[in-house]
């Protein structure tokens, strides 16, 4: 379809100044654990359209007709244009995915780096932000904690596991630090 040369020179400005947790590394966890989640599943999937849809997932909000322009210079057909643009929304929280691929994406990129990631990005994100750790905390408690949700049977239950892991980390801290 599009050469990895190609798309990654279309992607790389829309990364590049993003922080450190959402840059070009995020897109290789999330390729990952996507790939996890197809064997898993042993889903019979297009990986075509699933690798356009993550490029494009962290900037779809923001410049869709950019994206279909330049799906149409490379010569993608209108039928999977509209598939990778449907995937890439739904790979958005709190979108809920209806399309395999958007299920498959979405439960990648709540997974991204296994159970433990979650709180490491939560804590990473608020620190380049320039929050103070209590201004993370309380991001985590209002917008993390019981948030996550996945929607294959195989990603439920590590979705499950990840929010069990990362509310008993919140509420470790927590009364750690407040003691």
């Amino acid at each position: 379809m599009v050469s990895k040369e190609r798309l990654n020179a279309f992607i790389e400005p829309y990364y590049i100044d993003k922080d450190i947790m959402h840059n070009m590394w995020h897109i290789e966890l999330v390729r990952r654990q996507m790939k996890k989640i197809v064997n898993l599943g042993k889903y019979k999937i297009d990986e075509e359209i699933l690798d356009l849809a993550l490029a494009f997932h962290g900037f779809i909000y923001k410049d869709e007709e950019k994206i279909r322009s330049f799906l149409l210079e490379n010569d993608v057909n209108n039928a999977d244009i509209e598939k990778i643009v449907k995937v890439a929304w739904e790979s958005q929280r709190p979108e809920q995915p209806e399309t395999l691929e958007g299920k498959i994406l979405h439960d990648a990129h709540v997974l991204e780096g296994g159970k433990t990631y979650t709180i490491v990005k939560t804590l990473i994100t608020g620190s380049v932000r320039g929050q103070s750790l209590e201004e993370t905390l309380l991001f985590m408690k209002n917008r993390v904690l019981g948030t996550n949700k996945c929607y294959l049977p195989e990603t439920i239950i590590l979705c499950d596991e990840m929010n069990e892991f990362t509310e008993n980390f919140y509420n470790e801290l927590v009364m750690g630090i407040s003691e």
